[in-house]
């Protein structure tokens, strides 16, 4: 059963930065995509960033600019750095793999943003 656990997130003050993690308990070759979640109290869940086994990234529009989506193949490791983190980031972060077949949640980690 593959595992992800997500780390790095906490609370911080507008304007800060914060570094997520997501390791994978399976080599993370083996997923076509990876991607960060969020979800905010009483809002829908939406994509911040995914990478490709190619290293391709797309971002969500608000995020553009700020937060960099990264992949270590030798780690099993996805990062989300995030900068310039404004109160609006607010949310449950969760990492996504995805395979052809199926898809895999991690539990998730919470980033608070204070103003």
């Amino acid at each position: 059963q593959v595992q992800l656990v997500e780390s790095g997130g906490g609370l911080v003050q507008a304007g800060g930065s914060l570094r997520l993690s997501c390791a994978a308990s399976t080599s993370i070759d083996s997923f076509n995509t990876m991607g960060w979640f969020r979800q905010a109290p009483g809002k829908q869940r939406e994509l911040v960033a995914s990478i490709t086994n190619g290293a391709g990234t797309k971002y969500a529009d608000s995020v553009k600019g700020r937060f960099t989506i990264s992949r270590n193949n030798a780690e099993n490791t996805v990062y989300l750095q995030m900068n310039s983190l404004e109160p609006e980031d607010t949310a449950v972060y969760c990492c996504e793999a995805l395979t052809a077949w199926k898809d895999y949640w991690g539990q998730g980690t919470q980033v608070t943003v204070s103003s």
